[in-house]
C-alpha cells in the first residue's frame, strides 16, 4: 500500500473525513431542526456551537455505564461496537471524493443494503435483551417497521442500478454523469419518485419523524434505547450520526451523479459534499414539518401505498430502459 493510500485511508475520505462529517451533519441537523421550530439550537461549544456534538460524544464516554439486572451483557456490550462498525465500514464504499470509493466492486449496492437490514436487526436486539418494557416495545415496533419499509428501499435503490448496468455505488455516480442526467429526472416521473420512496424510507431506516415510533419519547421513554447510557449510548449515537451520513451520501450517490463537477478534479469532492448536506438537510426538512405516525399507521403506509408504488416504479424504469 503506498503512502497516497494510507493517507486516503486515514485522513481524506478516510476515518478522520467520516468522523467529521458525520458529527458536522448532527450539527446540521439540529440547527435545521431548531430554525424549523423557532429555537436557535447548539450555540456554546465552539462557532455556532459547531462543536457541541463532540463534546456530547466526550461527556457520554464520560458517565456511568449501567446494565440492568436481567439484560444481556454481551448482547449489550457487542451491539454499540456493531452499531458503529458497519455503518462506517458502508460509507467506505461511497464515492465520497466525487469520484471512486476506497473500496468498489460490483455488488457494493447489494452489501449497503444488507448493512442497513442488520442495524434494523440490532436495534431489535438491543431493546429485547435490555429487560425493560420500554425497550422491548420499542425493539417490537422497530423489527415492524423494519419489515415494511425494507423491501421498498430495496426496489428503489435498484432502479439507478438498472439504468447504470451496475451494482456499484461509485459506478452508478459515474454512469450519470456519462450519460449527462442526474438519476432524480430519468424518464420522469420515475427517477423522482424513487427518489421521493427513498427519502421516506431514509427517514424510517433512521427511525426520524415520522417514522419515530420505536424511540417515540412520549409513549415509550426512549424505546428501545431506554437502559442505554456512559460508553453503550455515545457509540450508538455516533453509529446512528454514521447512518444518517450513510443514506444521505446513498442518496446523493444514486440520484444526484452530474457532468460538470464529476470532470474537475478539484470540485468533484466539494459538489459531492454538498449534494450529502442537501440530502441531510431535505431529511432534517421533512423531519421538523411532520408529526409522528403510530406503528400501525406506518405499516399501512408502506405495506398499502409506498411498496406498490415502489414496484411500479422499477417496473417503468425497465419499460423505459427497454424504450430508450
Amino acid at each position: 500500500m503506498s503512502l497516497l493510500d494510507l493517507l486516503a485511508l486515514f485522513f481524506f475520505p478516510g476515518y478522520a473525513f467520516l468522523f467529521l462529517m458525520a458529527f458536522f451533519l448532527e450539527w446540521v441537523d439540529r440547527k435545521t431542526l431548531a430554525r424549523i421550530q423557532d429555537r436557535y439550537g447548539p450555540l456554546l461549544v465552539g462557532p455556532a456551537g459547531l462543536l457541541q456534538p463532540i463534546a456530547d460524544f466526550i461527556k457520554l464516554l464520560s458517565k456511568e455505564d449501567i446494565v440492568p439486572e436481567g439484560a444481556s451483557r454481551p448482547v449489550l456490550t457487542v451491539a454499540p461496537i456493531l452499531m458503529m462498525a458497519l455503518p462506517l465500514t458502508a460509507l467506505f464504499f461511497i464515492p465520497m471524493n466525487g469520484r471512486e470509493a476506497l473500496v468498489s466492486f460490483e455488488g457494493d449496492l447489494i452489501i449497503t443494503l444488507f448493512v442497513l437490514i442488520m442495524m434494523a436487526l440490532l436495534v431489535f436486539l438491543t431493546g429485547w435483551s435490555s429487560a425493560n418494557t420500554f425497550a422491548a416495545e420499542g425493539a417490537m415496533r422497530s423489527a415492524l417497521q423494519m419489515l415494511s419499509y425494507e423491501i421498498p428501499l430495496a426496489l428503489v435503490a435498484i432502479c439507478p442500478a438498472l439504468v447504470a448496468g451496475s451494482l456499484s455505488i461509485s459506478r452508478i455516480y459515474a454512469s450519470q454523469a456519462e450519460v449527462g442526467l442526474p438519476f432524480l429526472a430519468f424518464a420522469p416521473p420515475c427517477g423522482f419518485l424513487s427518489f421521493l420512496i427513498f427519502l421516506l424510507c431514509s427517514l424510517a431506516e433512521l427511525e426520524r419523524v415520522p417514522f419515530d415510533a420505536p424511540e417515540a419519547e412520549t409513549e415509550i421513554v426512549a424505546g428501545w434505547m431506554t437502559e442505554l447510557t456512559g460508553r453503550r449510548l455515545a457509540l450508538i449515537r455516533l453509529g446512528r450520526n454514521f447512518c444518517f451520513l450513510l443514506m444521505a451520501s446513498l442518496m446523493a450517490s444514486l440520484y444526484l451523479g452530474d457532468p460538470v463537477t464529476y470532470r474537475i478534479a478539484w470540485l468533484a469532492p466539494l459538489a459531492f459534499a454538498l449534494k450529502v448536506l442537501l440530502c441531510a438537510m431535505l431529511m432534517s426538512f421533512v423531519r421538523g414539518i411532520m408529526a409522528r405516525l403510530r406503528i400501525d399507521q406506518t405499516l399501512k403506509a408502506f405495506w398499502t401505498y409506498i411498496t406498490p408504488v415502489a414496484v411500479l416504479t422499477l417496473l417503468s424504469t425497465k419499460i423505459a430502459l427497454t424504450l430508450l
